[in-house]
C-alpha cells in the first residue's frame, strides 16, 4: 500500500492555541508591512536603470508580502502579469499561495491568466488550495478559475484540500461544480486522502455528496483500505472515526486488493491495534489469505495482536 503523500484542539488547549494564531498573525502582519516598506525603498533605488526582469522580481515580492499598493505601482511600470519566475510561477500564483487575497483580486482586475500553470502544472488555485488558502479560493473561483484542473501529479485542488483537512473549501469547491470523484495520475480521489490522513468529517461530506464508499482505487484498493492503513501524522482516534463511518455507510469489510488483502489485513501489517480491533467488531474475517497465504495474523509483528487475531480454522 503507498504512502499518502501530497505535499483539532478543544477547550483550554483551543482558547491557549487560538491566542497563540492571534498573535502570529498579527507578527506576520507586522513583518510583511516592514518588508512592503524595504521593498518599496529598494525599488526606488534601482527604478531609474531597472530592467524588465527586476520590476518582475519585486512584483514577485510584493505578491508573496500582500504590497498592494506597491503591486499596483508596478504594475503602471510596466511589470507583466504574464511573467514567471524561476519555477515557473506567476505573480497571481505567488499571491495566491500566500493568501494575499486583495493582491490576487487586483491581479484578477488587471487581467491575469487565472489559469496560468508553473512548471509541475499547478495553477493559482491549487496553490491556494494546498496552503489552505479559503478567501482566496473563492475570489480565484469568481474571477473564473477553473476548479478542476489538476497540479502536480493530476491531483485536482479538491483533492489537495481534501488532503490538508480544510473541510470548508472542499465543501466550497464542489459547491462550484469540483468532481468528488476525480482521479489523479497515482489513481486516488480526494476521499482517499481524506480517508488515510484521518479527517472524519471530509470523509462524511464526500459520502453525503455521492462518493462511492465502496468504489475501487489503485490496485484495486477501497478507502476502508486507505483509513485502515492510514499515515503515521493522522490522528488514532481519528482514523478510527474514518473506519467506523465508512463501516455504518456500508463499506464492506472483507473486500479485496490486487494482492488479495484486505482491511484487516493492512491494518494488521502495520500494526495498527486500534484498527484492527474495529474491523474485526464489525466481523471481519481473520481466515482469509492474500495471494503468498498469508492471513492477518501472519502479517503483524506484535505478539498480542498475533494471538488477537489467530484463525480459528
Amino acid at each position: 500500500m503507498r504512502v499518502l503523500s501530497l505535499r483539532g484542539l478543544g477547550g483550554a488547549a483551543a482558547f491557549v492555541a487560538g491566542g497563540f494564531l492571534s498573535l502570529t498573525a498579527g507578527s506576520d502582519a507586522i513583518a510583511n508591512t516592514r518588508a512592503c516598506q524595504e521593498t518599496e525603498q529598494r525599488y526606488e533605488q534601482i527604478k531609474a536603470g531597472a530592467s524588465t526582469a527586476e520590476v518582475n522580481a519585486v512584483l514577485y515580492t510584493a505578491a508573496d508580502k500582500g504590497c498592494e499598493a506597491l503591486a499596483e505601482r508596478l504594475l503602471d511600470d510596466g511589470a507583466s502579469l504574464e511573467a514567471r519566475d524561476r519555477l515557473g510561477a506567476s505573480a497571481l500564483s505567488r499571491a495566491a499561495a500566500a493568501g494575499q487575497t486583495e493582491v490576487v483580486a487586483l491581479f484578477l482586475a488587471r487581467g491575469a491568466p487565472v489559469d496560468a500553470r508553473n512548471l509541475e502544472g499547478s495553477t493559482a488555485l491549487y496553490r491556494a488550495a494546498e496552503n489552505g488558502r479559503l478567501k482566496v479560493i473563492q475570489e480565484l473561483i469568481e474571477g473564473g478559475a477553473k476548479v478542476d484542473l489538476p497540479g502536480r501529479s493530476g491531483i485536482t485542488p479538491l483533492a489537495a484540500a481534501a488532503f490538508m483537512g480544510n473541510k470548508p473549501a472542499v465543501e466550497l469547491l464542489i459547491d462550484k461544480g469540483a468532481d468528488p470523484n476525480a482521479l489523479d495520475a497515482t489513481k486516488k480521489s480526494p476521499i482517499v486522502y481524506a480517508a488515510g490522513k484521518g479527517f472524519p468529517g471530509i470523509v462524511e461530506l464526500l459520502l453525503d455528496r455521492g462518493v462511492d464508499v465502496n468504489a475501487r482505487y489503485g490496485n484495486d484498493l477501497t478507502v476502508l483500505m486507505w483509513a485502515s492503513g492510514y499515515s503515521s501524522d493522522a490522528g488514532v482516534d481519528d482514523a478510527v472515526k474514518v473506519m467506523s463511518l465508512l463501516l455504518d455507510r456500508g463499506a464492506h469489510v472483507d473486500d479485496q486488493d490486487n494482492r488479495g488483502r484486505t482491511a484487516l489485513m493492512i491494518a494488521a501489517e502495520l500494526n495498527h491495534e486500534k484498527a484492527v480491533d474495529v474491523l474485526l467488531a464489525a466481523g471481519a474475517d481473520k481466515t482469509i489469505k492474500d495471494k503468498q497465504g498469508k492471513r492477518a495474523g501472519d502479517l503483524t509483528s506484535l505478539t498480542a495482536l498475533r494471538e488477537k487475531l489467530a484463525a480459528t480454522h
